[in-house]
C-alpha cells in the first residue's frame, strides 16, 4: 500500500478529523471519549500549534495534534503531542508513526522538545523517556515522557492548554 501523504489540516478537514478520532478511540482502554471534543477546542482556542493529516485516496485515515504546553505556569519553547489518531482499521500499519515523526521534524526548528501522555511501549521507539523532574500530575510517572532536542529537559509541572479539560 502506498504511503500516505501527510501536510497540514485545513479548515474543511475538521469534521474528517472529529469523526476519523471518535472512530480511533471507540473502545480505547485509556479513552475517556474526549479526544475529538479536544481537538475542536484547541483549534476553536486558536492553540493547534501544529496539526497533521494522513491522506490516502483523497481519504483522511490519520491525523496528530501538537499544542504548546507550559512548565511551572511558564512557556518554556515545549509541546504536548496528542491525540494521535487512525483509522481503525489501519491501526498499527505505520501512518500514526509517520505523523508523529513529520510533526517532530516540523517543530524541531522551532521548539525545544515535546512531552507525551501515554503508552511507554509506543512513544519509546521516537526517543521518549521519563525525564527525572518533569511531571504531569495524577499520572504514573512512566506513561509521562519527554523528547528534548535543544539540551537536557526543563524540570517542573507541566500543563497542558485548557482544552484537554474542557
Amino acid at each position: 500500500m502506498p504511503a500516505p501523504l501527510i501536510r497540514p489540516e485545513t479548515p474543511a478537514d475538521a469534521a474528517a478529523i472529529s469523526a476519523l478520532t471518535t472512530a480511533a478511540f471507540a473502545g480505547a482502554e485509556h479513552s475517556d471519549g474526549t479526544e475529538a471534543q479536544i481537538v475542536a477546542r484547541l483549534r476553536d482556542a486558536g492553540a493547534l500549534l501544529l496539526s497533521l493529516v494522513a491522506e490516502r485516496d483523497g481519504e483522511i485515515i490519520g491525523h496528530v495534534a501538537f499544542s504548546d504546553v507550559t512548565i511551572d505556569g511558564k512557556d518554556r519553547g515545549w509541546v504536548g503531542l496528542g491525540p494521535v489518531s487512525v483509522s481503525p482499521g489501519l491501526q498499527a500499519g505505520g501512518i500514526g508513526s509517520a505523523l508523529i515523526r513529520d510533526g517532530i521534524s516540523r517543530l524541531k526548528s522551532s521548539r525545544k522538545g515535546c512531552v507525551v501522555l501515554g503508552d511507554p511501549g509506543y512513544y519509546t521507539r521516537f526517543g521518549f523517556a521519563v525525564a527525572p523532574g518533569l511531571t504531569y500530575p495524577d499520572v504514573q510517572a512512566e506513561y509521562f515522557m519527554a523528547l528534548s532536542w535543544d539540551g537536557p529537559a526543563p524540570m517542573g509541572e507541566v500543563a497542558y492548554h485548557p482544552a484537554f479539560t474542557g
